[in-house]
């Protein structure tokens, strides 16, 4: 059985890990978005290619992790990678087999330090801004 990716709800999932309300994202976006608009794109299976590559490059994040990112999925790679060995044996056991070609840790670890460093900036520009005040 095939997992269907939801890209509208990987939108809302990677903007909640930000930090970012839907007022903002909407903000950022352009004129023509408000945060109605944006609540009914997270409701959508899948998002135009155009408009997910402009929300990727607002969001700083590939265009591919909204396209392929999978929380079940990844839930399994992650409980298969620190579980005990029992539990491994048995969720290969149960067919279960998922060689990503890259390391899923690695791309969270980055995330994150991708939303420390962005949080670290916005805060630079609230010590600057109460500064000039």
């Amino acid at each position: 059985m095939e997992q269907k990716i939801h890209q509208g709800r990987n939108v809302k999932r990677f903007r909640e890990m930000l930090g970012i309300k839907q007022e903002a994202l909407a903000f950022d976006l352009g004129e023509e978005w408000n945060q109605k608009k944006i609540s009914l794109l997270e409701q959508k299976d899948v998002i135009e290619d155009p408009l997910l590559q402009k929300i990727s490059e607002v969001l700083k994040i590939p265009v591919e992790a909204f396209q392929n990112f999978d929380e079940e999925q990844a839930v399994n790679v992650i409980a298969n990678t620190y579980s005990f060995q029992d539990f491994k044996d048995n969720a290969v056991a149960s067919g279960f087999s998922y060689q990503p070609s890259f390391n899923p840790l690695d791309k969270m670890v980055e995330l994150y330090e991708r939303m420390l460093q962005q949080q670290k900036e916005m805060i630079d520009k609230l010590e600057k801004l109460i500064q000039d005040k």
